[in-house]
């Protein structure tokens, strides 16, 4: 098990279900937003030299979970992330960062949309510390290969899991 540090959000609680602002306009939630949350990280690995950030939901209907973020080559200068900086066109991203497609095929954030009757989907919202500068790969690689490559250069990892049920969509 590797170490972990703090993660915090003003957005989303760590245990509570996604707000109406984190939920997919894109997938039709109604009132949803797909406003990525506000994200705080302090106490990471003195050698961490960039972040990964990533919103994960492993019960999705796919057979191999669904991937609604991804933000690479997160500068270590970076403790924080505002609402929002999963905008399309990356404007609140610290420089050299950008968004991966997640499985909706789109370089932004993409809210939960857990489907009717599937029961209750876990939202990792996971922040990772790499003891690399750079992942090495570009905005078109997908999310499971960004977890493959940073394997062996994960220092550390903080997560907050937001259970939202199904009857949210």
């Amino acid at each position: 098990m590797r170490p972990s540090f703090q993660l915090t959000s003003s957005s989303v609680t760590n245990g509570q279900p996604l707000p109406l602002e984190q939920l997919s306009k894109m997938f039709g939630v109604p009132g949803g937003q797909d406003i990525s949350p506000q994200l705080s990280w302090p106490g990471f690995p003195a050698e961490t030299e960039s972040f990964v950030v990533s919103m994960y939901d492993p019960q999705a209907p796919t057979g191999s979970g669904f991937w609604h973020w991804a933000v690479a080559d997160i500068p270590a200068g970076t403790t924080s992330l505002p609402a929002g900086a999963g905008a399309p066109g990356a404007t609140y991203l610290p420089g050299g960062a950008f968004h991966l497609a997640g499985d909706a095929g789109a370089h932004q954030y993409v809210g939960g949309a857990p489907p009717a009757g599937s029961g209750v989907h876990e939202y990792y919202l996971t922040v990772t510390a790499l003891s690399v500068g750079k992942t090495g790969l570009d905005q078109n690689a997908s999310a499971a290969y960004l977890g493959f490559t940073i394997a062996g250069h994960t220092l550390a990892r903080a997560t907050l899991i937001c259970p939202t049920p199904a009857s949210a969509a």
